[in-house]
């Protein structure tokens, strides 16, 4: 009698699109392929652009951040202000935490 092995066969990946290669007598996958890229991304020219374009996103976030850091300091001396404007104006002190009991 002759030993037969059962065929392997091909399984695609939902998430990836791989194709896997899987071998029923071992249960197990004994190769696999990934698809080929098509993508925005097709020639090194493209990709260049890209990464440049992202540098200067990059670049222009850095500013405004470090523009908003630069004001900060003014910002939260005016926010103080303001709280201990109000809190002068006000005739009675702010309730206690532990008055309420």
């Amino acid at each position: 009698m002759a030993d037969r092995t059962p065929p392997t066969f091909d399984v695609r990946c939902p998430c990836c699109q791989a194709v896997l290669t899987v071998d029923p007598q071992v249960k197990a996958v004994v190769a696999h392929a990934m698809p080929a890229k098509t993508g925005p991304l097709g020639s090194l020219d493209q990709a260049m652009t890209a990464v440049q374009g992202e540098q200067a996103r990059r670049e222009a976030r850095f500013r405004e951040a470090a523009a908003a850091e630069k004001g900060k300091a003014d910002v939260l001396s005016r926010k103080f202000d303001a709280g201990l404007k109000r809190a002068k104006d006000s005739p009675e002190p702010p309730p206690r935490p532990f008055d309420y009991d």
